[in-house]
């Protein structure tokens, strides 16, 4: 057989797909990252720093990292850049059409206790096979690769989702102190993004120089300061477009955005659509 690929990609986010990566350089996302689908991160080998929300975490060899639909995360170098991942994405309309039951059991795995799933070692085994199933399936592309795919992915859930409804989910830990305070502070923006939020202001509230929060924030949570609030801010926006009847002006100003036109253009590059035609967009569905 031949060697492998060092990249792999399959499928449509807005039903199933499958990307395998294997990088030796070092990396952290630079794309301000969320979207409509669930997506499972496997770490093959390597160890990564996983910002979600509102919290690090510390990713090894592994783990699986599940991420609900427009939940705000980011990928982190911590000590060596080599590693290997494995993501799936997948649509509500692909979990509905593994049944009811299933679904149910699967969409329990995206609940704020998890997050992180650690599994002991048999069932680590179990995962990771399933996990190079799918990734030699879309290299090689028999016959029935589709088919193979996406029974690979279904075995994958169904052994977490078991694991999860008969386990506890383990105590979170936070990477260090520092962490813990940063995410303190990303639990107020996320609770008052529609206020002004300004460095100087949140410094003073949490005792910290402006210097060194900004610096700490981006470090933790990988993103600037300015570009989590404003990212935040389009992510209520365009729930707010999608299930309540306001105005485009009244959601621009229900977020925090003092300035329409400003709004606008903010939302139009981090979305690539204009709000309307976002808001328009999502009418269809």
């Amino acid at each position: 057989m031949a060697a492998l690929s060092d990249y792999v990609s399959f499928g449509d986010p807005a039903k199933l797909y499958i990307e395998y990566m294997k990088r030796t350089e070092p990396y952290t996302m630079t794309i301000d990252h969320f979207h409509p689908y669930y997506e499972v991160y496997y770490l093959l080998s390597g160890s990564r720093i996983y910002f979600i929300e509102d919290r690090s975490y510390f990713v090894e060899q592994g783990d699986l990292v599940f991420i609900g639909k427009e939940m705000l995360h980011r990928t982190m170098q911590t000590g060596d850049a080599r590693h290997e991942r494995v993501i799936l994405h997948f649509s509500d309309e692909w979990l509905r059409g593994l049944g009811a039951e299933l679904s149910g059991m699967f969409g329990a795995l995206f609940s704020p206790e998890i997050r992180v799933l650690r599994l002991p070692r048999q069932e680590s085994l179990a995962a990771e096979s399933s996990v190079r199933a799918m990734r030699l399936e879309a290299d090689v592309r028999e016959t029935g690769y589709h088919l193979a795919i996406r029974n690979a992915a279904a075995s994958l859930l169904l052994l977490c989702g078991r694991y999860s409804a008969s386990h506890q989910p383990e105590p979170f830990q936070h990477v260090s102190p520092l962490h813990a305070k940063i995410s303190e502070i990303v639990r107020y923006i996320n609770g008052h993004y529609d206020e002004s939020l300004r460095l100087a202001d949140l410094s003073e509230r949490f005792f910290i120089s402006p210097h060194y929060l900004s610096r700490m924030f981006k470090e933790v949570t990988g993103f600037a300061f300015t570009d989590y609030v404003v990212l935040t801010r389009v992510k209520e926006a365009q729930r707010l477009l999608r299930e309540s009847e306001l105005t485009v002006s009244a959601v621009a100003e229900r977020v925090g955005f003092d300035n329409f036109s400003h709004f606008g253009k903010t939302f139009k590059k981090i979305s690539s659509v204009s709000p309307r035609e976002y808001r328009k967009s999502m009418s269809q569905f």
